[in-house]
């Protein structure tokens, strides 16, 4: 039903609008089991450990800064990663997907402010001789225009009509509680997840190509490790061909000599493979085709730096998995609050005004001006229990949100415990395995002396160049494992950012305090049993 306002009428009730309630619960954080430092990085888990093995930085409430790459002192790595950051093209999708959220969050926002239309129009119409200016009036429809006859009269003149209309029509709904609001705040927690996402992304790719470089490294010094063999037994085979033909050595020794020697080239060629994939893998990274893309060979030299644990309170704010988790709760809280307001009453105010006239001379006289204020509400009576499903499926999705938000935060927890206890567990293997290999090569050395005395048989060699090249595979794998454990740490600590870098234009709600989210506050209504029509 229509029914015409006054101005003031409307001006009253656009008031009403503008300071009108929200409904819907209360966004609050949950809370979540705190631990005042990380276990394994405590000072006893360090107690006994060898000179020179790895521990985390100090003061425990050091924090990482933004190109966290750059504590490796690697160039290489640092140009890389460089790149990274321009040509990944997951970066860039997930870039993308948070420019489109952002661009819904100033679509909701429009909804705050009226629509205004503008639809001129101008109608000539001609009707048959015979009609007359009533007839002509009556065939063209027109309501609130003058018809000007060209003819009058029985005299079966032709008459026509000429209407020209300036209209402007506005309509508003006012957000009396809360629907636009809480759809706005829905899609600013929406973008804000979207930010995350793309700071994780950005974190991941870069952990990758981090990783994968030191695994290339790590497969260069395992290619000179395997390069040094195949010469060293090559000088094996031609000694043992020597004291063969001296009579010292026997065939079986020359042809033990030959089977080294294949089975070290055979694991040398066999190492180009995997080099090749990690190469690839970095080209696909840094947007460059794989075939077009290659790192020159180099050694692995690199030392895993001192890395700043902070607290694990922080852990909260520097993980952006947990910052997404977190304000996908939020988003998910406000859809509630969209759902409740659905058991209120709407409010739609209209207007017009404009011009009319029979031609364009007189179009802008104040005979010509007309205008309408207008208000209509609407409330469902019936659903059906339509409403009250939505708020219960939207009541159980807030509330996975808030198990799915404890879980990656106990995911957090976990992944650092465990990277750091990597960290210091391979730090001390190291320094073990260093000394085995100085005493696996003491050992050769000793072999290899007897052996060229004609003492020892060319078994016992054979026998100490296995134990050294495996010793010494074992350093590098172990090294390797080292690097990418820290690369990984420096991924669980999130990388040197911070939940303050979340975008301005949808910003965290302020004070929100730390309380079970589940528990609605009680100035608001309770967002599990809605029920306002029953009242």
């Amino acid at each position: 039903m229509r029914r015409e306002l006054t101005p003031g009428v409307c001006a009253a009730l656009a008031c009403a609008g503008l300071t009108a309630c929200t409904v819907g619960p209360r966004y609050v954080q949950p809370a979540v089991p705190a631990v005042a430092a990380f276990k394994e990085a405590s000072s006893a888990a360090y107690r006994g450990a060898a000179p020179g093995t790895w521990q985390p930085a100090r003061p425990a409430d050091a924090q990482l800064k933004g190109q966290w790459w750059r504590m490796f002192d690697e160039p290489e790595l640092d140009a890389l990663e460089d790149q990274l950051n321009i040509d990944n093209q997951n970066i860039a999708q997930a870039f993308e997907n948070f420019m489109a959220a952002r661009a819904q969050v100033r679509a909701q926002v429009a909804s705050y402010f009226p629509t205004v239309t503008l639809d001129p129009a101008y109608t000539r119409t001609h009707a048959p001789s015979g009609l007359g200016a009533a007839a002509a009036s009556a065939a063209t429809g027109a309501g609130t225009g003058t018809t000007t006859a060209a003819g009058t009269g029985t005299g079966g003149l032709a008459s026509s009509s000429t209407i020209v209309s300036l209209p402007i029509d506005v309509s508003w709904e006012p957000d009396l509680w809360g629907r636009i609001r809480n759809t706005v705040r829905e899609y600013r927690y929406a973008a804000q997840v979207s930010a995350a996402d793309l700071q994780n992304e950005r974190l991941t790719e870069q952990a990758d190509l981090a990783e994968y470089y030191f695994e290339l490294r790590g497969q260069d010094a395992l290619q000179d490790l395997y390069d040094r063999t195949v010469v060293a037994d090559q000088q094996s085979l031609t000694l043992t061909r020597v004291l063969l033909q001296t009579g010292i050595d026997t065939v079986q020794d020359v042809a033990q000599a030959q089977v080294t020697l294949a089975d070290a080239q055979a694991s040398a060629a066999g190492l180009a493979a995997e080099r090749a994939v990690y190469e690839h893998a970095i080209a696909t990274l840094i947007g460059k085709p794989a075939s077009g893309f290659s790192l020159p060979t180099r050694s692995l030299t690199t030392s895993v730096p001192p890395i700043p644990l902070g607290i694990p309170s922080q852990l909260l704010q520097r993980r952006p998995d947990v910052a997404a988790a977190e304000r996908t709760m939020a988003e998910a809280n406000a859809t509630i609050g969209v759902a409740t307001a659905a058991y209120y009453p709407s409010l739609q105010l209209t207007g017009e005004a404009g011009f009319e006239s029979t031609s364009f001379g007189s179009l802008f006289t104040a005979p010509a001006r007309f205008w309408s204020l207008g208000a209509a509400a609407s409330e469902t009576l019936f659903d059906a229990g339509l409403r009250r499903a939505t708020v219960a499926q939207y009541t159980a999705a807030y509330r996975a949100d808030v198990a799915a938000y404890r879980q990656t935060v106990l995911t957090a927890f976990q992944q650092v415990e465990d990277y750091v206890a990597t960290l210091r567990v391979l730090s001390q293997q190291i320094a073990r395995q260093d000394a085995a290999v100085r005493a696996a090569q003491q050992y050769l050395d000793i072999a290899l002396a007897r052996y060229q005395t004609g003492i020892d048989p060319y078994l016992d060699v054979m026998s100490a160049q296995t134990a050294l090249l495996a010793d010494q595979q074992a350093e590098i794998s172990e090294r390797i494992q080292e690097l990418t454990a820290a690369v990984e740490l420096i991924q669980a600590l999130g990388g040197g950012w911070n939940v303050t870098q979340l975008p301005d234009d949808a910003p965290r709600q302020a004070g929100a305090r730390q309380a079970d989210a589940t528990q609605p506050d009680a100035s608001q209504p309770d967002a599990t049993q809605p029920d306002p029509a029953s009242r």
